[in-house]
């Protein structure tokens, strides 16, 4: 599979017999389970690694995350992942991930996240550090022109023809 280069790309996954349910497919739980592997990874290509945690006392939490199920996938399929950053501030971060169901190369599901930097001290929000900034700063440079994924900002609900509620 080829992807955008300016992508964050190099996580992968493979779904596992335990993420499967009674459907026969990944449970959409799991779903969020993969998708956190690759927010992880995301963190990790922008500074915000486990050594950035423990020396800033710092993180970052999930604050609102849209998942997105395009295409099924079953037992044992391999997963690729990519990232793209939408936008940020300096306490935010909101990306974007795809996940790709590798042998037959369709996408299989999203991931909107939005993110904010905390103080594990006080446990509040706080501006990233230095270094995390400027190489979000440079992931935008890199990233900021591409066009807003397909399925990013979407809006729950049930769309109808008319008035009313009904079939």
């Amino acid at each position: 599979m080829r992807f955008d280069t300016r992508l964050i790309t190099g996580h992968s996954d493979r779904v596992r017999p335990e993420w499967i349910d009674y459907n026969g497919h990944m449970n959409v739980a799991y779903y969020v389970l993969a998708f956190d592997g690759a927010t992880d990874y995301f963190a990790d290509r922008i500074g915000l690694d486990a050594a950035y945690r423990t020396r800033h006392e710092a993180s970052f939490f999930a604050v609102d995350m849209n998942v997105g199920y395009r295409r099924e996938v079953i037992e044992g399929a391999s997963l690729a992942f990519t990232t793209q950053l939408i936008d940020f501030d300096a306490k935010r971060l909101h990306f974007f991930h795809a996940m790709w169901q590798v042998e037959e190369g369709y996408l299989a599901a999203t991931n909107e996240v939005l993110t904010t930097h905390v103080d594990m001290r006080a446990r509040r929000s706080t501006p990233m550090g230095a270094e995390v900034l400027a190489a979000v700063k440079a992931l935008w440079a890199r990233q900021g022109d591409l066009p807003m994924p397909e399925g990013a900002g979407r809006v729950l609900g049930i769309r109808r023809k008319g008035a009313g509620n009904g079939a």
